[in-house]
């Protein structure tokens, strides 16, 4: 079982029969404000995984608006190199349910992350109702559809679109809309378990 068609492709599970069934998440409501014209990240360990998570980009992306870092062991950037002080806020460890609330409050989520198959950080901004920039690797080109958000491999058009939501309020409202009503289509969690019953069905029949 996969979670992503991109972990299909890429993991090889030689003669093994494989399907996916893709992530389903738990609506958390649409509570985009936008109040703030920061845009927030969510990285969980950004010094150890480094240019995994795109930790290497946020200072790229803080020389255009202010940046919240929210996520695990974030406070460990005070000491890094990519760290600026001034332009990047951190966040350590939230409550869930806490750190919803305070990214909708943001502008804009960006997704810097290079390597993985698909972060769930960036399909519950999407249902919180915020416009999204994000690198166009692994799973995210498909999960980003048309009018939801900007994905490109090119951080300087990453850049650009996320200046553009922030000087923008009715364009990241109109385009936060767009991305959740694909998040909940696709990713929404009725039809996760429906497509688990199905497969389970399936085998054990």
């Amino acid at each position: 079982m996969h979670v992503t068609d991109f972990n299909d492709l890429f993991w090889d599970c030689g003669s093994t029969p494989t399907t996916v069934i893709e992530h389903g998440i738990v609506d958390p409501g649409e509570r985009y404000t936008g109040e703030l014209a920061h845009a927030a990240v969510v990285v969980n360990d950004p010094v150890r995984r480094g240019r995994v998570t795109g930790t290497d980009l946020l200072p790229g992306f803080a020389e255009h608006a202010p940046l919240d870092v929210f996520g695990m062991r974030v406070n460990a950037l005070r000491h890094h190199p990519h760290y600026v002080p001034d332009r990047m806020h951190l966040h350590e460890d939230l409550p869930q349910e806490q750190m919803h609330t305070e990214i909708a409050r943001r502008r804009v989520y960006v997704h810097p992350i290079r390597w993985t198959s698909l972060g769930l950080s960036l399909l519950e901004a999407m249902q919180l109702g915020m416009p999204v920039v994000a690198l166009a690797t692994t799973e995210a080109a498909r999960a980003v559809t048309p009018g939801a958000g900007v994905v490109s491999p090119s951080v300087t058009e990453l850049h650009e679109a996320m200046r553009a939501f922030i000087d923008d309020k009715e364009l990241a409202r109109e385009t936060g809309a767009a991305a959740r009503e694909a998040a909940l289509e696709r990713y929404g969690l009725k039809r996760f378990l429906k497509h688990w019953d199905q497969v389970l069905t399936e085998v054990t029949s």
